[in-house]
Protein backbone atom coordinates (compact mmCIF):
# COMPACT_ATOMS: atom_id res chain seq x y z
CA UNK A 1 0.00 0.00 0.00
CA UNK A 2 1.55 3.66 -1.01
CA UNK A 3 2.03 6.13 1.53
CA UNK A 4 -0.77 8.81 0.86
CA UNK A 5 -0.48 12.53 0.50
CA UNK A 6 -2.16 14.15 3.51
CA UNK A 7 -2.92 16.98 1.47
CA UNK A 8 -5.59 15.00 -0.48
CA UNK A 9 -9.01 15.01 0.60
CA UNK A 10 -9.50 11.51 -0.33
CA UNK A 11 -6.42 10.42 1.55
CA UNK A 12 -8.14 11.85 4.66
CA UNK A 13 -11.40 9.99 3.35
CA UNK A 14 -9.42 6.89 3.11
CA UNK A 15 -8.09 6.84 6.30
CA UNK A 16 -11.12 8.13 7.84
CA UNK A 17 -13.56 4.89 6.86
CA UNK A 18 -10.31 2.74 7.82
CA UNK A 19 -10.71 3.60 11.43
CA UNK A 20 -14.43 3.55 11.39
CA UNK A 21 -14.02 0.05 9.88
CA UNK A 22 -11.92 -0.69 13.20
CA UNK A 23 -8.45 -0.61 10.62
CA UNK A 24 -5.09 1.19 12.00
CA UNK A 25 -3.81 4.11 9.92
CA UNK A 26 -0.52 5.94 10.76
CA UNK A 27 -0.91 9.46 10.73
CA UNK A 28 1.39 13.05 11.52
CA UNK A 29 1.38 14.82 14.44
CA UNK A 30 3.55 18.08 15.01
CA UNK A 31 5.42 15.50 17.98
CA UNK A 32 5.86 12.38 15.90
CA UNK A 33 3.62 10.03 13.92
CA UNK A 34 0.98 7.71 15.62
CA UNK A 35 -0.66 4.69 14.62
CA UNK A 36 -4.08 5.52 15.10
CA UNK A 37 -7.36 3.24 15.67
CA UNK A 38 -11.09 4.40 17.03
CA UNK A 39 -10.19 4.62 20.69
CA UNK A 40 -13.81 3.94 21.67
CA UNK A 41 -13.62 0.41 20.18
CA UNK A 42 -11.89 -1.87 22.23
CA UNK A 43 -11.30 -4.17 19.62
CA UNK A 44 -9.94 -2.13 17.38
CA UNK A 45 -7.68 -0.55 20.17
CA UNK A 46 -6.32 -4.10 20.45
CA UNK A 47 -4.54 -4.40 16.77
CA UNK A 48 -2.52 -1.00 18.30
CA UNK A 49 -1.02 -3.52 21.03
CA UNK A 50 -0.67 -6.29 18.70
CA UNK A 51 1.19 -4.38 15.38
CA UNK A 52 3.46 -3.03 18.31
CA UNK A 53 4.16 -6.01 20.39
CA UNK A 54 2.83 -3.17 23.35
CA UNK A 55 1.71 -4.91 26.69
CA UNK A 56 -2.23 -4.10 26.84
CA UNK A 57 -1.53 -2.33 30.48
CA UNK A 58 0.28 0.31 28.83
CA UNK A 59 -2.21 3.05 27.92
CA UNK A 60 -2.27 4.96 24.87
CA UNK A 61 -3.01 8.73 24.16
CA UNK A 62 -6.27 9.49 22.74
CA UNK A 63 -6.39 12.33 19.94
CA UNK A 64 -9.42 14.68 19.72
CA UNK A 65 -10.46 17.26 17.23
CA UNK A 66 -10.27 20.80 18.32
CA UNK A 67 -13.27 23.43 18.21
CA UNK A 68 -16.63 22.06 18.90
CA UNK A 69 -15.63 18.57 17.66
CA UNK A 70 -12.89 18.10 20.38
CA UNK A 71 -15.23 19.95 23.23
CA UNK A 72 -18.20 17.04 22.54
CA UNK A 73 -15.27 14.18 22.40
CA UNK A 74 -13.78 15.59 26.12
CA UNK A 75 -17.31 15.12 27.44
CA UNK A 76 -17.15 11.81 25.84
CA UNK A 77 -13.84 10.60 27.30
CA UNK A 78 -13.45 12.34 29.99
CA UNK A 79 -15.38 13.53 33.28
CA UNK A 80 -15.51 17.52 33.85
CA UNK A 81 -12.04 18.55 34.42
CA UNK A 82 -10.50 20.51 37.20
CA UNK A 83 -10.39 24.26 36.67
CA UNK A 84 -6.33 24.01 36.32
CA UNK A 85 -6.76 21.42 33.51
CA UNK A 86 -8.82 23.57 31.88
CA UNK A 87 -6.73 26.49 31.38
CA UNK A 88 -3.93 23.95 30.34
CA UNK A 89 -6.49 23.28 27.47
CA UNK A 90 -7.18 26.96 26.60
CA UNK A 91 -3.56 27.99 26.59
CA UNK A 92 -1.76 24.68 24.76
CA UNK A 93 -4.37 23.06 22.73
CA UNK A 94 -4.35 22.10 19.64
CA UNK A 95 -0.85 21.64 20.75
CA UNK A 96 1.68 18.98 22.26
CA UNK A 97 0.43 18.85 25.68
CA UNK A 98 -1.13 15.60 27.08
CA UNK A 99 -3.55 15.47 29.97
CA UNK A 100 -4.25 12.81 32.12
CA UNK A 101 -7.85 13.07 33.00
CA UNK A 102 -10.44 11.01 35.00
CA UNK A 103 -11.84 8.38 32.72
CA UNK A 104 -15.87 8.39 31.47
CA UNK A 105 -16.97 5.22 32.99
CA UNK A 106 -17.48 2.42 30.00
CA UNK A 107 -15.58 4.02 27.58
CA UNK A 108 -12.06 3.38 26.04
CA UNK A 109 -11.17 1.26 28.78
CA UNK A 110 -8.29 -0.27 26.34
CA UNK A 111 -6.81 2.31 25.63
CA UNK A 112 -6.89 3.85 28.81
CA UNK A 113 -5.12 0.29 30.06
CA UNK A 114 -7.94 -0.27 31.74
CA UNK A 115 -7.22 2.64 34.14
CA UNK A 116 -9.69 4.76 35.77
CA UNK A 117 -7.39 7.54 33.70
CA UNK A 118 -7.23 8.53 30.46
CA UNK A 119 -4.53 10.60 28.62
CA UNK A 120 -6.18 13.18 25.62
CA UNK A 121 -4.51 15.28 23.54
CA UNK A 122 -5.26 17.77 20.82
CA UNK A 123 -2.60 17.69 18.13
CA UNK A 124 -2.06 21.18 16.28
CA UNK A 125 -0.60 19.29 12.85
CA UNK A 126 -3.31 20.40 10.39
CA UNK A 127 -3.42 16.92 8.91
CA UNK A 128 -4.48 15.38 11.93
CA UNK A 129 -6.58 17.78 12.71
CA UNK A 130 -8.22 17.04 9.19
CA UNK A 131 -8.22 13.47 9.73
CA UNK A 132 -9.88 13.96 13.29
CA UNK A 133 -12.45 15.98 11.76
CA UNK A 134 -13.21 13.08 8.97
CA UNK A 135 -13.28 10.73 11.51
CA UNK A 136 -15.97 12.58 13.69
CA UNK A 137 -18.30 12.98 10.76
CA UNK A 138 -18.18 8.91 10.32
CA UNK A 139 -18.67 8.70 14.16
CA UNK A 140 -15.45 8.00 15.75
CA UNK A 141 -14.84 10.58 18.33
CA UNK A 142 -11.04 9.77 18.94
CA UNK A 143 -8.47 8.08 17.61
CA UNK A 144 -5.99 6.60 20.18
CA UNK A 145 -2.25 7.22 19.22
CA UNK A 146 0.70 5.86 20.38
CA UNK A 147 3.96 6.20 17.95
CA UNK A 148 4.16 4.49 15.12
CA UNK A 149 7.10 2.11 15.89
CA UNK A 150 7.81 -1.42 17.43
CA UNK A 151 7.10 -0.74 21.13
CA UNK A 152 10.62 0.74 22.89
CA UNK A 153 11.93 1.92 19.64
CA UNK A 154 13.00 5.03 18.04
CA UNK A 155 9.97 7.64 17.55
CA UNK A 156 8.91 8.27 14.17
CA UNK A 157 8.86 11.69 11.95
CA UNK A 158 8.77 10.85 8.44
CA UNK A 159 6.73 9.02 6.98
CA UNK A 160 8.69 6.75 5.70
CA UNK A 161 9.84 5.64 9.34
CA UNK A 162 7.07 4.32 9.23
CA UNK A 163 6.89 2.30 6.32
CA UNK A 164 10.00 1.22 7.88
CA UNK A 165 8.84 -0.61 10.91
CA UNK A 166 5.49 -1.97 9.66
CA UNK A 167 6.35 -2.58 5.73
CA UNK A 168 3.33 -1.56 3.06
CA UNK A 169 -0.02 -3.32 4.13
CA UNK A 170 -0.16 -0.35 6.59
CA UNK A 171 -1.91 3.22 5.09
CA UNK A 172 0.16 5.55 6.05
CA UNK A 173 -0.66 9.54 5.33
CA UNK A 174 2.40 11.58 5.41
CA UNK A 175 2.37 14.95 6.33
CA UNK A 176 5.97 15.68 6.26
CA UNK A 177 8.39 16.17 9.02
CA UNK A 178 7.35 16.30 11.97
CA UNK A 179 8.13 20.06 13.42
CA UNK A 180 8.49 19.36 17.25
CA UNK A 181 10.27 15.75 17.17
CA UNK A 182 9.41 14.00 20.00
CA UNK A 183 6.87 13.26 22.32
CA UNK A 184 4.23 15.53 24.10
CA UNK A 185 4.44 16.69 27.57
CA UNK A 186 2.44 14.96 29.93
CA UNK A 187 0.64 16.48 32.82
CA UNK A 188 -1.54 14.51 35.03
CA UNK A 189 -4.42 16.52 35.89
CA UNK A 190 -6.14 13.49 38.06
CA UNK A 191 -4.95 14.19 41.61
CA UNK A 192 -6.08 17.57 42.34
CA UNK A 193 -2.87 19.70 41.57
CA UNK A 194 -1.07 19.11 38.08
CA UNK A 195 1.95 17.12 38.06
CA UNK A 196 4.68 16.13 35.59
CA UNK A 197 4.62 12.58 34.29
CA UNK A 198 7.04 13.29 30.96
CA UNK A 199 8.56 16.39 30.16
CA UNK A 200 8.18 17.88 26.43
CA UNK A 201 8.27 21.26 24.42
CA UNK A 202 5.66 22.55 26.69
CA UNK A 203 8.01 23.41 29.24
CA UNK A 204 6.96 23.10 33.26
CA UNK A 205 7.24 27.18 33.29
CA UNK A 206 4.67 27.81 30.48
CA UNK A 207 2.95 25.35 32.21
CA UNK A 208 2.70 26.83 35.56
CA UNK A 209 2.31 30.42 34.15
CA UNK A 210 -0.83 29.20 32.44
CA UNK A 211 -2.62 27.07 35.01
CA UNK A 212 -1.48 29.21 38.03
CA UNK A 213 -0.09 26.02 40.06
CA UNK A 214 3.08 24.97 40.66
CA UNK A 215 3.68 22.04 38.78
CA UNK A 216 4.88 19.06 40.73
CA UNK A 217 7.21 16.17 39.94
CA UNK A 218 5.83 12.59 40.02
CA UNK A 219 8.27 11.54 43.07
CA UNK A 220 6.66 14.09 45.15
CA UNK A 221 3.66 12.54 45.76
CA UNK A 222 3.16 9.60 47.76
CA UNK A 223 0.54 8.02 45.39
CA UNK A 224 1.25 6.17 42.67
CA UNK A 225 1.41 7.54 39.48
CA UNK A 226 -1.13 6.74 36.53
CA UNK A 227 0.49 4.61 34.28
CA UNK A 228 1.44 6.61 31.11
CA UNK A 229 2.31 6.59 27.36
CA UNK A 230 6.00 6.68 26.83
CA UNK A 231 7.30 6.76 30.68
CA UNK A 232 8.97 3.66 31.17
CA UNK A 233 12.29 4.03 32.22
CA UNK A 234 13.65 1.93 28.96
CA UNK A 235 12.06 3.64 25.97
CA UNK A 236 13.08 5.47 22.55
CA UNK A 237 16.36 3.30 21.75
CA UNK A 238 18.06 2.71 18.68
CA UNK A 239 19.28 -0.29 17.88
CA UNK A 240 22.75 1.00 18.87
CA UNK A 241 24.08 1.65 22.20
CA UNK A 242 23.93 4.83 23.03
CA UNK A 243 25.30 6.52 26.18
CA UNK A 244 25.52 10.01 27.24
CA UNK A 245 28.89 11.54 28.09
CA UNK A 246 29.61 14.93 28.67
CA UNK A 247 32.29 16.44 26.16
CA UNK A 248 35.43 15.62 27.65
CA UNK A 249 34.76 12.22 28.00
CA UNK A 250 33.76 12.01 24.95
CA UNK A 251 36.86 13.38 23.27
CA UNK A 252 38.94 11.38 26.06
CA UNK A 253 37.24 8.18 24.74
CA UNK A 254 38.02 8.91 21.01
CA UNK A 255 41.71 9.77 22.34
CA UNK A 256 42.03 6.37 23.56
CA UNK A 257 40.45 4.57 20.85
CA UNK A 258 42.99 6.65 18.50
CA UNK A 259 43.12 4.96 15.20
CA UNK A 260 41.21 1.75 16.07
CA UNK A 261 37.92 3.58 16.82
CA UNK A 262 35.28 1.68 14.61
CA UNK A 263 31.75 1.84 14.63
CA UNK A 264 30.93 4.35 16.75
CA UNK A 265 28.67 7.64 15.83
CA UNK A 266 28.91 10.58 17.99
CA UNK A 267 26.26 13.49 17.92
CA UNK A 268 27.76 16.18 20.25
CA UNK A 269 28.03 20.47 20.31
CA UNK A 270 31.42 20.59 20.96
CA UNK A 271 33.58 20.19 18.34
CA UNK A 272 35.16 16.71 18.94
CA UNK A 273 38.14 14.70 16.46
CA UNK A 274 38.96 11.53 15.96
CA UNK A 275 41.57 9.99 14.65
CA UNK A 276 39.82 6.79 12.73
CA UNK A 277 37.99 7.32 9.70
CA UNK A 278 35.69 4.52 11.09
CA UNK A 279 33.84 7.04 13.38
CA UNK A 280 31.16 9.15 12.34
CA UNK A 281 30.77 12.57 13.56
CA UNK A 282 27.69 14.79 13.78
CA UNK A 283 27.36 18.50 15.27
CA UNK A 284 24.37 18.95 17.76
CA UNK A 285 22.68 22.19 17.05
CA UNK A 286 22.74 24.60 19.85
CA UNK A 287 19.36 25.51 20.03
CA UNK A 288 16.98 23.08 22.14
CA UNK A 289 14.32 22.96 19.74
CA UNK A 290 16.26 21.91 17.08
CA UNK A 291 17.96 19.02 18.91
CA UNK A 292 14.25 17.67 19.46
CA UNK A 293 13.30 17.91 15.40
CA UNK A 294 16.17 16.51 14.71
CA UNK A 295 16.72 13.62 17.70
CA UNK A 296 14.88 10.27 16.59
CA UNK A 297 15.59 10.90 12.96
CA UNK A 298 19.42 11.34 13.91
CA UNK A 299 18.92 8.05 16.19
CA UNK A 300 18.03 6.18 12.80
CA UNK A 301 20.22 7.25 10.16
CA UNK A 302 22.90 6.38 12.88
CA UNK A 303 21.29 2.73 13.06
CA UNK A 304 21.23 3.39 8.95
CA UNK A 305 24.84 3.07 8.92
CA UNK A 306 25.62 0.12 11.27
CA UNK A 307 27.07 1.59 14.33
CA UNK A 308 27.13 -0.25 17.20
CA UNK A 309 27.76 2.40 19.60
CA UNK A 310 26.23 5.93 19.72
CA UNK A 311 27.65 8.45 22.34
CA UNK A 312 25.87 12.00 22.57
CA UNK A 313 26.68 14.94 24.51
CA UNK A 314 24.70 15.46 27.26
CA UNK A 315 22.31 18.20 27.36
CA UNK A 316 22.91 20.96 29.02
CA UNK A 317 20.72 22.39 31.84
CA UNK A 318 17.09 24.35 31.71
CA UNK A 319 13.91 23.25 31.25
CA UNK A 320 14.06 24.30 27.04
CA UNK A 321 16.25 20.88 27.04
CA UNK A 322 14.44 18.51 29.67
CA UNK A 323 12.36 17.05 27.07
CA UNK A 324 15.58 15.92 25.08
CA UNK A 325 17.17 14.99 28.23
CA UNK A 326 14.52 12.95 29.02
CA UNK A 327 14.66 10.58 25.74
CA UNK A 328 18.16 10.90 25.64
CA UNK A 329 18.18 9.09 29.25
CA UNK A 330 15.08 6.69 28.52
CA UNK A 331 17.16 5.47 24.91
CA UNK A 332 20.39 5.00 27.00
CA UNK A 333 18.61 3.19 29.87
CA UNK A 334 17.74 0.21 27.31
Amino acid sequence: MPIRDGRSPDAIEEAARTLRAGGLVAFPTETVYGLGADAASDEAVAGIFKAKGRPSNHPLIVHVAAGMKGTEALSRFAQPLPPFAQKLVQAFWPGPLTLIVTRQPGVAAAAAGGQDTIGLRCPAHPVAQALLVACAEHGVAGIAGPSANRFGRVSPTLAEHVRQEFGDELLVIDGGPCDVGIESTIVDCSRGQPVLLRPGAITRTQIEAACGETLRDRHELAAPDPRASGTLEAHYAPSAKLRLMDAKALQTGLDVLGPNAAHIAVWSRCAIKSRSQRVLLRRMPDDAAAVARQLFATLRAFDDEGVKLIWVETPPPGPEWEGVHDRLQRAAAA
